[in-house]
């Protein structure tokens, strides 16, 4: 007999609406991804999965069809706020924007005011709870994101769920364990929550959106299995060790996927030439292109190295400033998009002073900039320090750049040693620079680099794994047991 999953999906952004980080190509994702898994590989259950949204102002709502929704008042330190509730579509996911009180105020998806950023997602979390009762749908299972939506599994649980139907689980997934929203206590206040009163924690954490809503998730998962281990450990625990591993088999982790019908050397339309991995010829083209842009000399025989993403001590980009001028004597070019850290940010700008002749520094944000660097650089770097998932190196996998990563996180379940890239100890300048050198001789053999190209393009990186595993673990939430497939 078929039924229906029902699941809401929290985030604070998403592609195609918005985007900041890697969340936004989650929850851009994933549900859409949910939603076409097969009935027959599920026990005959369907997944409807909607979306819900902040409608920020740098929503882009040119081109969408926008219907009313709900409307209705949420009361905040006594004072009711209307909401109104707006429902799209995407990628076949319905969609809902919620708009209303610190969300219309605020100028920015993430806000530098960290009290302000609290109350616009808290009243977010609250409001997008408060919408079920004005739908004609109710989730069995609430899916929220990172700290930004945690105050909405923890209202559910201190309010004993009177929003949900009994059965209604939660699933918290952690994308970043270190960013858990800081002190709320006035913020819990204003919304009539309690603070977290939990042996388990540390005394800091009680008044914390994240911590509030990993003791509240029926399930916690990290963004890739061996985060979902990590954060068990005092390096990258943050305090909260103890408690994750006194949960058991509730922390998982399940690895992030890729959009790979965006990101395809085969159709991309930003690329100068297209190729696979089985016709590498034409990305040759790709490199002098970038060569030509950046202004550096053509030489396909010159091995380009690359980094893209924040220019941060997280991704380790001061251990490769570092490094890199006392490799001066081998043979590379280097590129580096992003920005972050001002510091960082100069340190780039002073080595493409230093070698002007191989070294470009882009200090923006540039998304097709970034493509044609993936088509067309030979090596990327990602010397991590920690890296939840990362979705770089998948896709310098996917446009035959081979990765050069520390061996943390997500990098160590997509980046396989002498098959598709490269792995170092992580935090180490010291092994940093000896896999670099090793990469750069292994550069010069073209067969065996174009065997990692090919290595590298071959991985199914796309969401029906991920989603897969999701629809699971809903359903062993659920009380069901998924089909095995034939």
């Amino acid at each position: 007999m078929s039924s229906t999953i029902n699941v809401l999906f929290l985030a604070a952004e998403a592609e195609p609406f918005v985007k900041i980080g890697g969340l936004a190509d989650v929850a851009g994702s994933l549900p859409a991804a949910l939603r076409r898994l097969s009935p027959r590989s599920m026990n005959g259950a369907r997944l409807d999965v909607r979306l819900a949204l902040p409608l920020h102002r740098a929503i882009r709502a040119d081109g969408l069809v926008l219907r009313p929704a709900a409307e209705f008042e949420l009361q905040r330190a006594g004072t009711p706020y209307p909401v109104q509730v707006l429902q799209t579509e995407s990628n076949g996911v319905p969609v809902y924007l919620v708009s209303g009180g610190p969300i219309t105020q605020s100028g920015a998806v993430y806000l530098p005011d960290l009290a302000a950023d609290r109350d616009k997602f808290a009243f977010f979390s609250l409001a997008a709870l408060e919408m079920l009762a004005h739908l004609d749908w109710m989730p069995q299972i609430v899916h929220a994101n990172d700290w930004h939506t945690s105050l909405a599994l923890h209202a559910l649980r201190s309010r004993n769920q009177r929003l949900l139907p009994r059965q209604a689980r939660t699933v918290l997934t952690v994308h970043n364990l270190p960013f858990m929203g800081s002190d709320g206590a006035d913020v819990l206040q204003a919304y009539g929550l309690e603070a977290l009163d939990e042996p388990r924690l540390p005394p800091w954490a009680g008044t914390q959106p994240l911590p509030l809503g990993l003791v509240a998730a029926d399930r916690i998962v990290a963004v890739s299995p061996t985060y979902g281990r990590e954060i068990r450990t005092p390096a990258f625990g943050c305090g909260l060790e103890p408690y994750l591993v006194g949960r058991g088999t509730d922390v998982s982790g399940i690895l992030n996927g890729l959009d790979t019908t965006s990101f395809d050397p085969k159709t991309d339309p930003t690329l100068p030439a297209h190729f696979s991995a089985a016709s590498l010829a034409p990305r040759a083209v790709s490199k002098a292109a970038l060569q030509q842009e950046l202004g550096l000399p053509q030489d396909p025989g010159r091995p380009l190295l690359a980094m893209i993403g924040r220019i941060d001590r997280q991704k380790g980009v001061d251990i490769a400033l570092e490094v890199l001028p006392r490799i001066a004597g081998e043979d590379w070019q280097f590129v580096i998009l992003g920005c972050g850290d001002p510091a960082l940010e100069r340190d780039a700008l002073r080595l493409e002073a230093d070698f002007p002749d191989r070294v470009r520094a882009a200090v923006r944000y540039d998304s097709p900039l970034s493509r044609r660097i993936y088509a067309g650089a030979d090596l990327f770097l990602m010397p991590s320090r920690y890296e939840p998932c990362g979705l770089a190196q998948m896709i310098a996998m996917r446009y035959g750049c081979v990765p050069l990563v520390s061996a943390t996180g997500g990098l160590m379940d997509t980046v396989e040693a002498g098959r598709t890239g490269f792995v170092f100890e992580p935090a180490s300048s010291v092994d940093f620079r000896a896999t670099l050198l090793a990469a750069l001789t292994a550069f010069r053999s073209k067969p065996s680099w174009q065997k990692l190209q090919a290595n590298g393009m071959r991985r199914d990186f796309s969401w029906k794994r991920p989603a897969e595993r999701y629809a699971q673990l809903y359903l062993d939430l659920m009380g069901m047991e998924r089909r095995s497939q034939t």
